[in-house]
């Protein structure tokens, strides 16, 4: 039997329901592979709706060890040689919303940390980065860059990431001044997270937003279930780390190591994690698990199903929806 759990899923899409001004910030990233899905799974740039979102990020781009930004899809991102023009059709949606801002996001998960930290620990490095970085977002009208290193400190980083990190942030951001661009961070959020990897008082005075990446608290690596966006601990988390893994104790965290509260942002998953149980008839959270669900017919990821899938399931009529009355 597979469970999986829409809370977090049916609440951010509440809240993209609502016009954009209604809100301070709404940001929204889009993935340039998407569009790769099969059939219905295929997301494209002209299925966004600009007039939902004030900020939106195309995701992504790489850096390399000698300090520039590399497209790591000519196909899909630009519009030479017969591409799809990615960028340039992203950044098109201002017209449709002349308060919208458009940012390219560098890094991500599999770009890793070993080329952020080689840039980062050499000064000439960083110079030459934020040179590239400045000519590729005026290069393709972006309206400025999104880094999201995952992790400083980890995943082949050094210790020295920390400091270095801001050091880049506040580089970055006396040169994208001068061009009124913007400069955002995506970090990871828990408390063990921002313990090896982030000077946070630093990283808030050098940037423009911080996108906490509230999700992924649980997955393929519990041995349990767990929700992957929780607002607040469950009562079956009863160890010290268990209860840091949820939005409260995170953005308390936060603000807590000197972050700008108005700086913050939730970044909450538009998909669930699903779960094979040991015992069928144990469906809470907490409950054990055997491994992962069925991957999706779309994403195609064991354990993961988008809200499209979750919508489908749902519609089959043989799945049964329970919400937690502690979140």
């Amino acid at each position: 039997m597979r469970v999986f759990v829409t809370f977090c899923t049916l609440w951010l899409s509440c809240l993209a329901l609502a016009d954009a001004s209604d809100f301070n910030k709404i940001v929204g990233y889009f993935g340039s592979w998407s569009n790769a899905r099969p059939g219905v799974g295929a997301f494209e740039i002209s299925d966004i709706d600009p007039t939902m979102f004030t900020h939106l990020m195309y995701a992504f781009v790489g850096i390399t060890p000698d300090g520039d930004v590399q497209v790591l899809d000519e196909y899909r991102d630009l519009s030479t040689d017969g591409g799809l023009g990615g960028f340039a059709e992203f950044n098109a949606l201002r017209d449709q919303n002349s308060e919208l801002k458009t940012l390219v996001s560098i890094g991500g998960w599999s770009q890793g940390s070993t080329n952020f930290s080689t840039v980062v620990s050499n000064s000439t490095l960083r110079s030459t980065f934020v040179k590239n970085a400045l000519e590729f977002v005026l290069k393709y009208n972006f309206s400025g860059i999104d880094v999201d290193w995952e992790y400083p400190a980890q995943r082949g980083g050094a210790d020295t990431d920390v400091e270095n990190f801001v050091l880049l942030l506040e580089e970055l951001r006396d040169t994208f001044d001068d061009e009124d661009l913007l400069v955002t961070v995506a970090v990871g959020a828990s408390q063990s997270t921002v313990d090896l990897s982030y000077d946070v008082s630093g990283i808030s005075a050098a940037v423009d937003m911080i996108t906490l990446m509230e999700y992924d608290f649980h997955g393929s690596w519990d041995t349990y279930t767990g929700h992957n966006t929780p607002l607040y601990a469950g009562t079956w988390e009863t160890a010290a780390a268990q209860k840091t893994l949820n939005i409260n104790a995170s953005v308390n965290y936060w603000l807590e190591q000197g972050a700008s509260a108005e700086k913050l942002l939730l970044g909450t998953a538009f998909y669930g994690k699903t779960f094979t149980l040991t015992n069928s008839s144990e469906t809470t959270p907490g409950s054990p698990v055997t491994g992962v669900g069925n991957a999706g017919s779309y994403t195609q990821e064991s354990g993961v199903l988008s809200y499209y899938e979750i919508l489908e399931k749902l519609s089959e009529g043989n799945w049964t929806t329970v919400y937690d009355d502690e979140q």
